[in-house]
């Protein structure tokens, strides 16, 4: 099994990581050592000081305040709400529901049927940065694709307890 350093992670996450070192990392186990490291290099990037848990997404994380609460929150530190709620029903919301709205990303005959489909787009109310985008039919509820179980995902996938403030 192989283990790979900080910097190799770090290419990882940006994105900037050879092709070849990358099938190999792909085909390989991970080393037990990694996630540990991954979340070192996420809580270094961020300017606040809350422990990282999960992410959750690209700029969005669960942590774990002084409190003990455990919420999801920004890179720049927007605090939305606890992990188990929905946290896009505390974003901004921009919905492409017109043909206008569409024709802003797709050519006029290849854009969805804003009777069929609409595109949804959370913002991040202080940094303005996109966090997700959902495609939907018009009437669908806003869609939570994950509700983690963190204390089980400490204990039994990553065998120690969950980290306490």
């Amino acid at each position: 099994m192989a283990k790979y350093d900080k910097k190799t992670i770090e290419e990882l996450i940006d994105g900037t990581i050879d092709f070849f070192k990358l099938k190999e990392m792909l085909s390989s186990f991970k080393d037990p050592e990694r996630f540990d490291t991954y979340l070192s290099i996420l809580q270094d990037r961020v300017p606040w000081d809350d422990k990282i848990l999960l992410p959750v997404g690209l700029h969005l994380y669960i942590v774990l305040k002084n409190n003990g609460d455990r919420i999801v929150k920004c890179d720049c530190g927007h605090e939305f709400c606890d992990y188990r709620d929905n946290w896009k029903l505390h974003a901004l919301i921009h919905v492409r529901d017109t043909e206008e709205k569409m024709e802003e990303l797709y050519p006029k005959l290849l854009a969805p049927d804003p009777q069929w489909q609409v595109i949804r787009e959370y913002y991040c109310p202080t940094c303005g940065t996109q966090l997700e985008v959902e495609n939907v039919t018009p009437w669908y509820p806003v869609i939570k694709e994950f509700d983690p179980d963190i204390d089980a995902f400490y204990e039994e996938w990553l065998g120690r307890p969950v980290p306490q403030p």
